[in-house]
């Protein structure tokens, strides 16, 4: 499933729900990525997401259909806000659950590369006397590379 919203999500009910439709798999692994409250030196107010409906969705389910071609997995759960979040708020939830741990731990992190660098988001981060539109890191890119984007 995916979900991409502007309100706040709690990921223990998501990974709960998601932990008891998984009965059947030998793994779960999930990911929760948050708002920083620092960048460098500099203190994070907020962030704010943008997205474009559609488009958004469409780019994270072709991210998800390239996992399970990939890997063994019996199911995924993307939770994406978008919007203005505040320092500690969860961005993202990733959730997968698999037959076997190898499976489950490759498939969070791949999606997770492409959610950093396919996925159609645009960041702003927002300090004390600035904000800025972000781009993903050269880190990001390079984490992205060692899977091999097939279309």
């Amino acid at each position: 499933m995916i979900s991409v919203c502007e309100t706040p999500f709690d990921p223990s009910e998501h990974i709960s729900a998601f932990d008891k439709n998984a009965d059947a798999a030998g793994a779960v692994v999930s990911f929760l990525g948050k708002v920083r409250g620092k960048a460098g030196a500099d203190d994070v107010k907020g962030l704010h997401l943008e997205h474009y409906p559609g488009a958004t969705e469409k780019s994270i389910q072709e991210i998800e259909d390239a996992a399970r071609r990939r890997w063994a997995i019996d199911d995924i759960l993307i939770i994406h806000r978008v919007g203005r979040l505040k320092p500690g708020e969860p961005i993202v939830l990733v959730c997968v659950s698999a037959a076997h741990r190898r499976d489950a731990f490759e498939a969070a992190d791949f999606l997770m590369d492409f959610l950093k660098t396919k996925a159609m988001f645009w960041k702003k981060e927002i300090r004390n006397d600035s904000e800025d539109w972000i781009e993903p890191r050269q880190d990001d890119y390079k984490d992205a590379e060692r899977w091999q984007w097939e279309e």
